[in-house]
């Protein structure tokens, strides 16, 4: 059993990664919904807490690409079951943790595999199709960290509320174990890495021009999803009108969008991704500039978000796609790397995005600008 295309069917394997994803995204972002329990538990400020998101995030943003830079020659699939033994150690070390430092060693560590994770995930899950289905491979991997916003944060946030914190990370070990067994069993014997770049080689990739104008149009893309998104929930309590238990339907609703345009995305980023991606930024732009117009009105405003959720996750097929093809296309070999600053690259819209937002609310501007100013970043994605 080998790494080849051999049909035109998606194999088991790649559903394995989507369930490994699952696990990564319930990790990455269920920590929001934990940050006031585990305030209380340990006696700290919710400030305190908050540096566990950004550890996190610099862990995917640094970690990342430097990990796959250094382990570029190590065997693909013995590489992903590592990660994924480093992953579940990560999360046993914040279930036995009783300091926020243990914590923040574990969020690190966390943050760091998810980065080297989706990195080489990519790469297997295209060496397994033919050429023409490899974005709709990136958009099922990518699926799991998708569904995970949708069930596994309300999920784990409801474990940590009701039997505290900890048995919510304890869940994720018992995931990532079954995970590592899964992958064991069903990812084939990869081909052996051959051209490679080193460490020292990761400016090349970022040389690269046709890379760089992909990792820069990822980036401000997600700072305009994130502008609104970080302060979604505020927007629909105090503009809107909903209530609280109201606005986690709502939230529903725009993950069932999100895990919708991930998987369209991928399928019509097949042929031609360079074209469909400048489409996709342009919906993705108007439903932002639309949703300026009608935060007022609860009927119209649930639709929005189901479109603001399809447009804004469709791209990342697209994004991820682009990026491997153009670094492979002049430095063989740097597929990984790229995959793993693709990563990055939303990781830093994402961190850029709630910064600046947080400016917005705090401005005269107030909430009902951060649509708008958000749609302004993607015009210039």
């Amino acid at each position: 059993m080998t790494g080849q295309p051999s049909s035109s069917k998606i194999p088991f394997a790649i559903w394995s990664l989507t369930f490994c994803a699952f696990a990564i995204g319930t990790t990455e972002f269920v920590l929001v919904g934990l940050l006031p329990a585990i305030a209380n538990d340990l006696a700290i400020s919710i400030s305190s807490t908050g540096t566990l998101v950004t550890l996190y995030a610099l862990g995917v943003a640094i970690g990342g690409p430097v990990f796959t830079a250094l382990t570029g020659k190590t065997d693909h699939r013995k590489l992903l079951l590592v990660t994924i033994a480093v992953f579940i150690t990560g999360n046993a070390i914040a279930f036995f943790a009783n300091n926020i430092l243990l914590l923040q060693i574990s969020r690190v560590i966390t943050g760091t595999t998810h980065g080297v994770f989706f990195a080489y995930a990519v790469v297997i899950a295209g060496n397994m199709v033919s050429p023409n289905r490899k974005a709709t491979t990136i958009a099922l991997v990518f699926a799991g960290l998708m569904i995970s916003t949708v069930v596994g944060v309300p999920l784990g946030t409801y474990i940590g509320s009701s039997y505290g914190w900890k048995m919510t990370f304890l869940a994720i070990i018992v995931w990532g174990l079954a995970a590592l067994i899964v992958l064991s069993f069903s990812i084939p014997k990869q081909p052996k890495p051959t051209d490679t770049l080193k460490l020292k080689d990761l400016p090349k990739v970022l040389k690269n021009r046709a890379v760089l104008i992909v990792l820069l149009a990822n980036i401000f893309a997600y700072t305009g999803t994130f502008v609104l998104f970080t302060y979604l929930s505020p927007v629909l309590e105090n503009i809107t009108g909903f209530s609280l238990g109201t606005i986690n339907y709502i939230l529903l609703v725009f993950g069932i969008g999100v895990a919708l345009g991930n998987i369209v995305g991928g399928h019509i980023s097949n042929h031609r991704p360079s074209k469909v991606l400048v489409f996709l930024f342009l919906f993705h732009a108007i439903i932002l500039f639309i949703l300026s117009f009608v935060m007022m009105s609860q009927s119209v405003i649930i639709v929005a978000l189901l479109l603001f959720g399809f447009f804004a996750y469709s791209n990342v097929p697209a994004l991820q796609l682009l990026a491997v093809k153009f670094s492979e296309s002049k430095f063989p070999g740097s597929g990984g790397i790229a995959s793993a600053l693709s990563v990055s690259a939303f990781n830093i819209g994402a961190a850029a995005g709630s910064f600046i937002g947080g400016m917005v609310v705090d401005s005269s501007l107030s909430l009902k600008a951060t649509p708008w100013i958000g749609g302004i970043f993607v015009v210039v994605a």
